[in-house]
């Protein structure tokens, strides 16, 4: 049987449930509210604040407008785990330069109506 798909098309059921999820919310926070600000001073983003980063990295974990699928706030403390694992990994790959934030903002502003 298929897990639910998300993103890519993986599947992410084969991600176990985290260990320890309050480390797994401290390094999204971590990483959404100091690397990826602070990667964006250098490189040519679209954005730059927290809450963006944060926007455009769980809009596309799910597959649509997050608010959509987490139903309380705040919606890392509310994602299922594989929502979350998928959101990081998004991010980490933005940070290493291997996925396009400028894509990924476009396709969450479209999600949202705004572009």
């Amino acid at each position: 049987m298929r897990g639910r798909q998300y993103r890519y098309g993986l599947d992410m059921t084969a991600l176990s449930p985290a260990p320890d999820r309050e480390a797994r919310e401290r390094h999204w926070l971590r990483l959404t509210r100091e690397t990826l600000p602070a990667l964006a001073r250098s490189r040519d983003w679209p954005v730059s604040a927290d809450h963006c980063f944060q926007r455009i990295l769980l809009d596309n974990a799910c597959g649509g407008r997050w608010y959509d699928h987490i139903a309380r706030r705040p919606a890392y403390a509310h994602a299922p785990d594989a929502i979350l694992a998928a959101a990081i990994a998004l991010g980490e790959s933005v940070a290493e330069d291997t996925a396009d934030l400028d894509a990924l903002n476009d396709k969450s502003m479209r999600w949202r109506g705004k572009l």
